[in-house]
């Protein structure tokens, strides 16, 4: 059966954006999936679960205008600094704005009432409605039967009949589904927001109280340990050799920080403007101080690019030392 009416969906990569769009497609729909990508929440995982699907997925960046979401948050933040209310509004609003380039007359997503205790209690999901502006083109189709009719079932493009009645937090539903739709591979429940994870939120929320949210202080959030040397300089330490060979592939212009007799970690230093000896001289001892070759006093190399070319000898901090700086 062909539909005469197109929608939009919101994609995610998890089970219930898939089968929502699976579902829609079912009876009749043309969906057009989209991905909204920031830094943290990349695609790579929603366009690898559409493909094993065959689900032609659309990535757009929205990073700049999702900055303002991620610092203002009107609804507030879940544990930790996903502000998942205001963070769903965007989204429905952002897709909103490209309905009329793809001819689509209403929006669909994956969410089902009760799954997520934040984001989807009914109270939420008006929330999320109100703050992107198209409530009234909003329909969900795993949970559209426990929902207010929306234009969409009002006019007779979608049949609210043929919508399903899923809530709650089991999945029992879902897997079946998943079966009678083919769908083997998806991405796990909260598994792609990186702004649900404690230890990269304090790194993230010490970013935006000095100010210095940009491309690259973003990107070096996902390795190693973080030190604050002062409010115009923060200190990244790689945890293993792993983390070292992603964070010798990324320093541009970065001072780097290492020592010379001994295998160990490497610290960049990350700073807009000149960085002064006392940096230098803070960022080595740190180093040192995870350096478990080192006793004591020891020589560091410093230098852009990893053109260690000076040279410095000092003794590592103690842990109670590096403990005070670190972010935690």
């Amino acid at each position: 059966m062909n539909r005469e009416h197109k929608c939009l969906a919101l994609f995610s990569g998890g089970l219930d954006s898939i089968l929502a769009v699976k579902h829609m497609e079912k009876l009749g729909y043309q969906v057009i999936p989209v991905f909204f990508e920031t830094p943290f929440f990349e695609a790579t995982s929603a366009l690898k679960a559409a493909q094993s699907n065959a689900i032609d997925l659309k990535v757009i960046n929205v990073m700049p205008e999702y900055l303002h979401v991620l610092k203002n948050p009107r609804y507030g933040y879940g544990k930790n600094m996903n502000p998942c209310v205001d963070c769903h509004g965007f989204m429905f609003r952002k897709a909103a704005e490209m309905m009329k380039e793809y001819g689509a007359d209403f929006l669909i997503s994956g969410e089902v009432l009760g799954q997520r205790p934040k984001s989807q209690r009914k109270d939420s999901m008006n929330a999320v409605a109100k703050l992107s502006g198209v409530k009234d083109l909003l329909v969900r189709p795993l949970c559209q039967r426990f929902l207010s009719d929306t234009l969409p079932i009002r006019e007779g493009w979608v049949d609210k009949a043929e919508l399903l009645d899923i809530q709650g937090r089991g999945r029992y539903r879902q897997i079946e589904l998943a079966r009678e739709y083919g769908v083997e591979e998806f991405q796990s429940p909260a598994g792609g927001c990186k702004l649900t994870d404690i230890k990269y939120s304090r790194k993230l929320k010490d970013l935006l109280e000095h100010d210095q949210i940009n491309d690259k202080n973003i990107k070096y959030l996902n390795y190693g340990r973080h030190f604050r040397l002062n409010d115009n300089t923060r200190l990244v330490v790689g945890r293993n050799m792993a983390e070292n060979e992603h964070l010798s592939l990324m320093p541009v212009g970065e001072l780097v920080v290492k020592a010379v007799d001994y295998h160990g970690p490497l610290g960049i230093i990350c700073k807009d403007g000149e960085i002064d000896n006392t940096e230098i001289e803070m960022a080595a001892r740190i180093v040192l101080r995870y350096n478990n070759k080192v006793d004591g006093i020891s020589e560091v190399g410093w230098g852009k690019n990893f053109a260690l070319n000076n040279i410095i000898k000092l003794e590592k901090y103690t842990p109670e030392e590096v403990e005070d700086l670190m972010i935690k």
